[in-house]
């Protein structure tokens, strides 16, 4: 796909999914058929991470992350981060009788790791930070979809079919996974990815304190429940991710360059 064409992309990924989404509406509450309530809750839950995903792929310079490893990353991150993160954050609990909010950001923050590490280990010919901000990021939608979807569902059980209450989580959940499960797990996928590409206590720090904010970050999250708080935390997530996307972008593939020698000679 050419340049512009990937860095517009997710337009067509955001009109796409939301008239989808409206399409569907319509035909439930124009059939009252509850039959199309999954295929609703589902779209709701992944246009808004697709489209953020697309965005920092269409981003990220050239594009070396193949479309297979995104969904993979997307799918399998998703699956196997929320299933990881419910056995621990259970156990937890059966353990200790209460489940501390830093416990539940430290569990989803390792959990969602879990596949961007496994495709660190067996995709070792690319191991660039924008390369693992992006698996990251794919990794953070799959979560952030799934857990939007059992929400939407027990707000739709909840309220005994109210869909307006299940449109307004699917709405408030999909315009803050980006600045969320999204940018935090992008964000620790980026420096593990450059600690690998060049092994060193300074990149390790680095990816050190990037997990410790990302948890600390998501404990605030689950933590403080104003909407300032929401926005000032949204707002330190998702503009640390966008200047690491900038500054970890690869640089468009050119022409090869032959350096030349005295007189102009090609060497």
């Amino acid at each position: 796909m050419a340049n512009p064409g990937r860095r517009w992309a997710w337009v067509v990924v955001l009109l796409v999914g939301v008239g989808l989404f409206l399409l569907v509406l319509e035909t439930l509450i124009g059939t009252r058929n509850i039959n199309f309530v999954p295929a609703l809750i589902v779209l709701g839950a992944a246009v808004a991470p697709a489209t953020f995903l697309t965005f920092a792929e269409g981003r990220s310079g050239r594009w070396r992350v193949p479309g297979a490893v995104v969904g993979l990353a997307a799918f399998l991150g998703g699956v196997i981060g929320v299933v990881a993160a419910g056995w621990l954050e259970f156990d937890t609990l059966r353990r200790l009788g209460v489940l501390p909010m830093v416990f539940v950001g430290l569990i989803e923050e390792t959990a969602k790791l879990i596949v961007p590490v496994g495709i660190l280990l067996l995709w070792r010919r690319h191991r660039t930070p924008g390369e693992g901000l992006v698996i990251g990021v794919a990794s953070g939608a799959g979560f952030a979809a799934l857990e939007t979807m059992g929400y939407a569902f027990t707000t739709l059980v909840g309220s005994q079919g109210n869909l307006g209450a299940v449109e307004q989580t699917l709405l408030i959940r999909g315009l803050t996974a980006p600045a969320a499960h999204l940018s935090w797990t992008g964000l620790t996928a980026g420096a593990l990815f450059a600690f690998a590409a060049a092994p060193g206590g300074r990149r390790l720090g680095a990816f050190l304190l990037t997990f410790a904010a990302a948890v600390a970050l998501h404990t605030c999250w689950d933590t403080v429940g104003t909407p300032a708080a929401y926005l000032f935390i949204g707002a330190v997530s998702l503009g640390w991710l966008l200047l690491r996307l900038h500054l970890d972008r690869e640089p468009k593939e050119g022409p090869p360059v032959v350096a030349s020698g005295i007189g102009g000679a090609p060497i």
